[in-house]
């Protein structure tokens, strides 16, 4: 496939300038086929991963998908929140912060802006955390667990526009 052997090529590349191939491997997924723009992507990724709101990127995303991952190999879960369960407050303000950060993340990916997105994204961190500290998401009711792996399967799709931070070491 010239996709794969583009791809395998880009990544020496990549790392010949530098990169890590964790960062690489999280940015790199079989469909891109615009190579300028997965290298600009890790370039930015590697910047941002320095910073206070990268750290908190990878940190937030990585509880929510591996508690998500678990939770999906029993079944599938869906990304539909329905309103009126979310009775908690870390669940309304996981679901405000999410509402927030998506369409900011989309307008900055929009014009190539992967910093803003990531930024925008990395706002996720502190709900995320509140959410899995004080909320069983294992609830007994379906509905409401349902709901609330909901949420954290909009918190994965979210981030999964930048890159699949769970490849992310560290």
């Amino acid at each position: 496939d010239l996709l794969s052997f583009f791809h395998d090529r880009l990544k020496v590349y990549l790392r010949e300038q530098g990169a890590r191939h964790d960062v690489i491997d999280a940015v790199l997924k079989l469909e891109m086929d615009n190579l300028l723009d997965i290298a600009r992507r890790v370039e930015q990724l590697t910047v941002f991963l320095d910073t206070d709101d990268g750290k908190n990127l990878v940190a937030g995303t990585k509880r929510a998908v591996n508690f998500l991952n678990a939770e999906e190999k029993k079944g599938e879960v869906t990304t539909a929140i329905n309103q009126p369960l979310l009775a908690l407050p870390q669940e309304q303000a996981l679901n405000s912060a999410i509402l927030i950060a998506e369409p900011k993340a989309q307008a900055a990916l929009a014009i190539g802006n992967y910093s803003s997105a990531m930024t925008a994204l990395a706002g996720l961190r502190a709900p995320v955390d509140a959410f899995l500290e004080t909320v069983l998401v294992n609830d007994p009711d379906p509905a409401i667990r349902a709901n609330r792996l909901a949420l954290l399967k909009r918190v994965a799709l979210a981030t999964g526009m930048i890159a699949d931070f769970s490849k992310i070491s560290g």
